[in-house]
């Protein structure tokens, strides 16, 4: 009996593992499943470049029919620089192509959810779920950087090289334009997780998003010149902040972080608050976009 007890027990533990397996998130293994994906984000640009390129006209036609429709406008009445209107829209159309193609970050991942090779992903040996949304968010910043550069380089050929230009100015517009792009890629990416289908992702993408965005912000016209409630909204719109702060380092000589970009009868808001504002919003937005993909995926 004592004979038949320990050769039962024996049996038993050969099924014990011998070590134990454990989930390690290795940075240098999330790295390289980062890259992988943001290379086949990458072969699908490639493969349909109308999207890149109607991206890239956009912003032009922006700035070529609002430059052109108040290229007369005396913006010096209700705004203290004395500028033209072009100028004054630059820094709107920057930030504006980061947000245009920031807002569609997220339309990738909704096709990848409906054809089914969202699921290919998740199932395939990767260790931090995390790489998808990183992956969408740096090829996002890739593309719409080279958009930016592109669009400071039209605007400076459109003035005749009357805007003071210097790397300065390039290093605070990309890093403003950056913050911009992860929060509003971030926001793009929870919209794909949660939507049903793509028809439901463009249509609020398109039409609650980025048109009211756009306007409700300074991006074309000032603080100054709205009404109460409209600058209200403008002020809970980060797309604002962003632009103030570019825009007050290219029409200013030189700025420091008590400068005030946002001064209103009910608000004043300098360049550190604004930035910390921008940081604050973006931290949230990829916190809850974690957080879904943790609850949905896992």
């Amino acid at each position: 009996m004592n004979l038949y007890k320990t050769t039962q027990r024996t049996n038993y533990t050969i099924f014990v593992p011998k070590k134990q397996m454990q989930l390690n998130l290795n940075q240098q293994k999330t790295y390289k499943e980062t890259k992988e994906i943001i290379h086949r984000l990458y072969l699908q640009s490639l493969r349909r470049p109308s999207s890149l390129i109607i991206n890239m006209i956009q912003p032009l036609l922006w700035l070529l029919l609002f430059g052109a429709l108040f290229q007369n406008a005396p913006i010096y009445l209700f705004e203290q620089y004395k500028i033209q209107y072009r100028e004054f829209l630059n820094p709107g159309i920057i930030i504006f192509t980061g947000f245009n193609s920031a807002i569609n970050a997220g339309l990738p991942l909704m096709f990848d959810r409906e054809f089914g090779f969202l699921n290919r992903i998740l199932i395939s040996p990767i260790t931090n779920k995390n790489s998808i949304i990183y992956s969408c968010v740096i090829h996002t910043w890739l593309i719409a950087t080279t958009q930016i550069i592109a669009i400071i380089l039209i605007t400076i050929y459109q003035t005749n090289n009357n805007i003071s230009f210097n790397i300065n100015q390039l290093i605070i517009n990309i890093s403003i334009s950056t913050v911009i792009i992860t929060n509003i890629s971030a926001i793009s990416i929870c919209n794909a997780l949660i939507l049903p289908g793509h028809i439901e992702f463009i249509a609020l993408t398109t039409l609650l998003i980025n048109l009211p965005t756009l306007f409700a912000s300074t991006a074309l016209a000032p603080l100054s010149f709205m009404p109460t409630w409209l600058q209200i909204i403008c002020c809970t719109n980060p797309l604002t902040y962003a632009i103030e702060i570019i825009r007050s380092h290219s029409l200013h000589t030189s700025i420091s972080v008590n400068t005030e970009i946002i001064n209103a009868n009910w608000l004043t808001i300098n360049v550190q608050q604004g930035i910390l504002i921008l940081i604050l919003i973006n931290v949230i937005s990829i916190t809850i976009v974690r957080k879904i993909i943790k609850y949905k995926y896992d």
